[in-house]
């Protein structure tokens, strides 16, 4: 066998079912004789968010795959790796490279030396006994400590070489750790001293499957939950403490929360000040509990901290709680979830007026309605594009079931959704994944559909098309005039008709619901669907912490 066949048994190992790809690039064939589906996309960056989609929803314990020819594919490919990396995405790219006797020669695009900065780890194969040992390593940094993409540079060279011997090779195990017990004690007991304590919630717990201790621990505790955007959904918001998400826009619940808190505890969360994440209080005692040591006191000071998988943290500190506490936890804070349902009822009689209006053309928050009334929530995977597709959606979806909404948001690239979902669909084929994405972001990643409709993978797009790139106008009056950004145009059903999708253009809020669930019907086949909402320009978000 050569090289490229060695790759592939290792992947095989590892439990990749699917790559996603873009040729030319040999190992592509090698993969498919290896039983590994290659999923050839319109270009590279929808591969990579490909990757990135069914590694979230698997949460790390299935790893995406993305591989792509040298030179060119390497350098398109940039943007969805950078995007991986701020949203702490662990996902393994394998792009081809020159000649071995040719590397660092200009022209060429190496790609060790040009992605350092966005990848967890890059390994390039010099030589074909190194395969073994590079993917371990790869794998191993996969699935242990900050999630990140991780990189193998293959010379177009060794891949197509013979590769002598067997394979030695065995799949990655997962080590995981619990905290310092000292660590956990001290930070309990300041919780147990607190009087207004937040949980802050990241998507490690995403990652670490910590869904039942989070609610086990915050229902002993009786401390309310806040997720932050990649978080979303790691706690049920339908339970008596979620808060609901905190980020550029949030919900009521959370934002008062954070005003009067008097602890913070971050769980799974790496405390980056970004525009999507809520800043801490200040002058408040914050703890985390996080397996990234690189995430303590990287911006904010930390009072108390607990280094390993949140799992077995959260299981500590649950039976800490009960050691200092009793075994139905603190006496006090019983009048919390009532608190938190009267200022929700508050939250939504200010909002409910913009989620059931009936203007035309159609208000974005009826969209997000008529989607929650037509689709079963629980059972979907929903995600958003950048910029007010995502402002508007994040406080509103209800989202009760892990990955039942994908929110990101760091590097926040346009198009990114797309790609999401198509991996989201192969990490869970019995969920209906909805994309919701502006006119914009449809004209970056919208050729896509076609991987969709010649891949069989039934995902549904919603476009929100107002014809704008709302709010532009009030970062550079001028410029959106003179060249078009409040004028854009297009027929994007029948783009999407002509790319093999099911589609429809809808104009008024009554039209919505029928729509829906004929795209939804015709997802059930393995065909994409796509729905052209004709809606308003609508810039009120609900925006608490930046104005």
């Amino acid at each position: 066998m050569d090289c490229d066949a060695a790759i592939a048994k290792i992947l095989k190992a590892e439990g990749v079912e699917w790559m996603a790809a873009f040729p030319m690039q040999t190992l592509i064939d090698a993969a498919a004789k290896e039983g590994i589906r290659p999923i050839v996309t319109r270009q590279e960056r929808a591969g990579v968010n490909m990757a990135d989609g069914y590694s979230r929803v698997m949460n790390g314990r299935r790893i995406g795959v993305f591989t792509m020819q040298r030179g060119p594919g390497a350098e398109n490919a940039f943007a969805g790796v950078a995007q991986g990396f701020a949203d702490n995405v662990p996902l393994l790219v394998l792009p081809g490279g020159a000649e071995r006797n040719r590397y660092g020669a200009h022209p060429g695009f190496d790609a060790v030396s040009h992605y350092g900065g966005i990848t967890k780890w890059c390994g390039y194969l010099a030589d074909r006994s190194q395969i073994p040992g590079h993917f371990r390593t790869a794998f191993t940094r996969l699935k242990h400590g900050r999630p990140a993409p991780a990189l193998i540079e293959i010379p177009a060279d060794l891949g197509t070489a013979d590769y002598a011997g067997e394979i030695d090779y065995r799949p990655v195990r997962v080590h995981r750790s619990t905290a310092d017990p000292g660590d956990v004690r001290d930070l309990v007991t300041a919780l147990l001293k607190a009087q207004a304590p937040v949980l802050y919630v990241g998507q490690g717990v995403h990652y670490a499957d910590a869904y039942r201790e989070l609610i086990d621990f915050a229902e002993l505790t009786r401390v309310p939950v806040l997720t932050t955007l990649a978080g979303k959904s790691a706690f049920p918001e339908s339970h008596p403490l979620s808060l609901g998400t905190a980020a550029n826009s949030a919900t009521l619940m959370a934002h008062r929360f954070l005003q009067k808190a008097d602890f913070v505890l971050g769980v799974g969360a790496g405390f980056s000040t970004t525009t999507f994440n809520a800043p801490l209080p200040a002058g408040v005692p914050v703890a985390q509990v996080t397996n990234a040591i690189e995430d303590l006191n990287k911006e904010h000071a930390i009072d108390y901290g607990a280094i390993g998988d949140a799992r077995l943290v959260l299981r500590q500190m649950i039976e800490e709680v009960r050691r200092q506490a009793g075994a139905d936890g603190p006496d006090g804070r019983h009048g919390v979830a009532a608190e938190v349902a009267a200022i929700k009822a508050e939250f939504l009689s200010e909002w409910t007026p913009r989620l059931r209006s009936d203007e035309v053309p159609i208000s974005p928050y009826r969209v997000l309605t008529e989607l929650t009334r037509a689709i079963d929530p629980r059972n979907a995977i929903v995600t958003h594009d950048s910029g007010y597709p995502r402002e508007q959606f994040v406080p509103f979806w209800p989202a009760d079931t892990p990955h039942s909404y994908i929110g990101w948001g760091k590097s926040t690239q346009l198009g990114y959704g797309l790609g999401l979902a198509l991996g989201a669909k192969l990490a869970a084929p019995d969920r209906q994944v909805v994309n919701v994405m502006g006119d914009a972001a449809f004209g970056m990643a919208g050729l896509d559909i076609e991987t969709a409709a010649r891949a069989g993978i039934g995902i549904m797009t919603v476009v929100l098309n107002n014809g704008v790139m709302t709010h532009y106008d009030s970062y550079m009056p001028y410029s959106s005039k003179r060249y078009g950004t409040n004028a854009l145009g297009g027929e994007y059903a029948k783009v999407a008709e002509g790319l093999g999708a099911h589609a429809e253009v809808v104009a008024t809020p009554d039209q919505l619901g029928p729509a829906i669930r004929r795209a939804a019907a015709v997802n059930r086949t393995g065909r994409p669907a796509l729905i052209e909402a004709k809606t308003k320009v609508e810039e009120t978000v609900a925006r608490y912490y930046r104005k």
